[in-house]
Order: structure tokens, then C-alpha cells, then sequence
């Protein structure tokens, strides 16, 4: 599968669709509750958190645009499942790619790990020989309760007037205390709690720069940094789930007569045309994650250096998708009636979908980046 990109990918999809159905049932059998070991344990099993891994560790090292279906196809599964895979899968893929052998021979001891944490810059350390004490408080510890090792981005104590080196780290699980408060909207099972780290040794290396991380292994998609393999998980997540979302709708609409109606609504003509229309945007949507994504891995694979214009694309790309996602349920949400204020995966797609909304890989920072980078560059060919 290392000399086809395209046969692996499939590879993986076919894992990703065998796993899906338990999945599903996890999540309909305990909603709200974190996501299960078992369903932990099944995506683990057929290799999905190292889908974006290095070959050489173990992983699959899929193309962006392959990691993006196959995070999706768990999404539609369930959201939270989807949401921690896709955190766990890029972060594993963070640390097998930028820190040293020495570092991963503990992290990947025993295959791909699971790891969790904010790599927001939350936390402050001191040098001491071998590498930092760090202390911090964190958020978002999406996955962190089957975590293995947890992550947490600080900022280096360096005398006044130098900038603070900004360091992505992990430490084991042991070392961390979690703090709770996760009462929330959407994304419920995720079990996104908060967390303390209380000076906690972080070697030297199990620790890389965020602006500008050493390559140690794996291709030249690695060059791109964290930020574009981050955006291709959250791209995957919103996809999925607004596909969960009309396909849910699509079913109940064979069967749902609202108050008031002479026929089931997959017979009225007001909601085949919205039909057309959400099914239109989403494919748009992601037609467009996939594109933008593949270009930008052709173009570091060419030139072994960043296309500014191709890499803001791609965030905008993920933006766009992931607030479309939340129209597309919050319309799906309507259209179903009083069916969608009880329990179900529609329900969940329109609360999962738009706590994603409010990441900060969905929000406007992102588009403006990308405006700015459109008007600077120069026109381009074509459409």
C-alpha cells in the first residue's frame, strides 16, 4: 500500500465503513456519555488513529484528501467519535513526524497512540536540564479520558524583550488532572474536559516549535505544519455529519406526514426542491475540501515549501464546509418537524454540527486570511 496512495485509501475506507455501524450503536445506545471504550478500541483496531501517522511508525500516512473520507465516514457514524478521531489521529501525527527517535520510541512503544489535549499556547515553563517544567490550565481535552499521553502548547520563559519560544508538548496521562466541565450543547461524547498540568517535566524531546517544526520523518505533506493537517480533521468532521444529516432526512421523509399535510413530505414539492438544494451545497462544499487540499499537498510535494494562497484555500475551504454543515442540519432540523426535538442522529448532527461551528478552524480569522491572500495574489487561469 506504500506505493499506492489511492489502494491504501480505499484500504481505510473499507476500515472506516466496517467499524461504522458499532459506532453508531454506541453512540444510540449511551447518548451524551463518553464515547466508549469498545468504539475506542474498534477504531484502534482497523489502524484509523494512524491514518495521518508515518509509514515508518506505523501509520498509514494517507494523503490529506484520503484522511478527510476517511474521518468523515466516522463522523457520519457519529459525531463525537468522528471529532475525537480526527484530534487524536492529527496530533498522533504531529509528534510522529516532528519529534526525534528518541521521543518516539516511548510515545509509539507500543503502535500509534492515543493522545488528547488543547495545544493552545495555555501554559508557562522553565528550561531545566533535559527540557521544561511546565505548568497549565487547558480546555477541549477532546478524547482525553481513554488518553494515553496529553498534549499542551506553552510558552517558554525567555528574559524580558525576546520572544517566548511556542512549544507543542505532551506527558503521560498520569501527570494531568482533569477538572471536568463539559455541560454542553453539542459534541456532548467527546468528553472535551478541562485540565491541569502542575509542574510537570516535559523532555526536550517530546516537545517541538509550532511556527516551524523539524521534519525527522514521513513525506514532504509534513513540511506543512500543524495547521493544515489540523484543518483537514475538521474538514472530515463537517462533512460527515451534515452527510449523516441528510441521509437521516432523506429516510424520515418517506415515512413523515406533518400535521396538516396529505401525503408524505417525500411528496411534497417544497421539500424535494430543498432536498435538492442542501444535497447541492454540501456536495459543492466538499468537492471543494477535497480539491483544495489535494492541490496544496501537490504543491509541497513539488517544491518542498508552503503555497501561501493554496494553504489559506484549504482553511477557507474548511471553514466554508463546516458552516454550510451547520445550515444544512439547522435546515435537515426544520424540515423533519417535531421527529427532530427527541433523541436521534438528527438531533445530534444539528447540536454536533453546530458546536463545531464555534472552533476556531471555523471561524472568521481564516476567511480574512484568505481574502487579504486573494487580493494580494496575482489572477489566476481558469475558474
Amino acid at each position: 500500500m506504500a506505493g499506492d496512495p489511492e489502494a491504501a485509501v480505499e484500504t481505510y475506507l473499507d476500515r472506516a465503513r466496517a467499524v461504522a455501524p458499532l459506532v453508531d450503536e454506541e453512540a444510540r445506545r449511551a447518548p451524551g456519555q463518553p464515547i466508549s471504550k469498545a468504539a475506542v478500541e474498534a477504531l484502534r483496531g482497523a489502524g484509523l488513529y494512524g491514518v495521518m501517522t508515518p509509514r515508518e511508525l506505523g501509520g498509514a500516512e494517507l494523503p490529506l484528501a484520503g484522511a478527510i473520507r476517511v474521518f468523515a465516514e466516522i463522523a457520519r457514524a457519529d459525531g463525537s467519535t468522528g471529532w475525537c478521531l480526527m484530534a487524536g489521529a492529527s496530533a498522533a501525527a504531529y509528534f510522529g513526524a516532528y519529534c526525534p527517535d528518541s521521543a518516539t520510541r516511548r510515545l509509539f512503544a507500543s503502535g500509534v497512540p492515543l493522545l488528547a489535549g488543547q495545544f493552545a499556547p495555555n501554559g508557562r515553563a522553565r528550561r531545566v536540564e533535559g527540557g521544561y517544567r511546565l505548568s497549565g490550565r487547558y480546555q477541549f481535552g477532546s478524547g482525553i479520558h481513554v488518553g494515553e499521553w496529553v498534549g499542551a502548547g506553552f510558552l517558554v520563559e525567555v528574559p524580558e524583550g525576546e520572544p517566548p519560544p511556542y512549544l507543542f508538548g505532551v506527558v503521560p496521562r498520569e501527570e494531568v488532572r482533569l477538572l471536568g466541565n463539559w455541560d454542553v450543547l453539542g459534541l456532548e461524547a467527546t468528553a472535551s474536559y478541562d485540565y491541569e498540568i502542575e509542574d510537570a517535566f516535559v523532555p526536550e524531546d517530546a516537545c517541538f516549535l509550532f511556527a516551524s517544526p523539524t521534519r525527522h520523518r514521513g513525506g514532504a505533506v509534513y513540511e506543512l505544519g500543524v495547521i493544515a493537517q489540523t484543518a483537514a480533521g475538521h474538514a472530515g468532521f463537517a462533512m460527515g455529519v451534515a452527510r449523516r444529516a441528510l441521509d437521516e432526512l432523506r429516510e424520515l421523509s418517506r415515512t413523515k406526514v406533518r400535521m396538516g399535510a396529505g401525503s408524505f413530505l417525500a411528496e411534497d414539492e417544497r421539500f424535494l426542491h430543498e432536498l435538492a438544494v442542501l444535497e447541492s451545497r454540501l456536495r459543492a462544499a466538499s468537492a471543494w475540501v477535497l480539491e483544495s487540499f489535494e492541490a496544496l499537498e501537490a504543491g509541497v510535494g513539488r517544491t518542498g515549501a508552503i503555497d501561501a494562497l493554496l494553504h489559506d484555500e484549504a482553511r477557507q475551504a474548511t471553514v466554508h464546509v463546516t458552516q454550510e454543515g451547520a445550515d444544512i442540519a439547522r435546515r435537515a432540523y426544520l424540515l423533519a418537524g417535531t421527529t427532530a426535538l427527541r433523541e436521534g442522529p438528527l438531533q445530534r448532527c444539528f447540536r454536533d454540527l453546530h458546536a463545531g461551528s464555534q472552533h476556531f478552524f471555523a471561524s472568521p480569522a481564516p476567511t480574512l486570511d484568505y481574502a487579504r491572500r486573494l487580493l494580494a495574489a496575482p489572477s489566476r487561469p481558469g475558474v
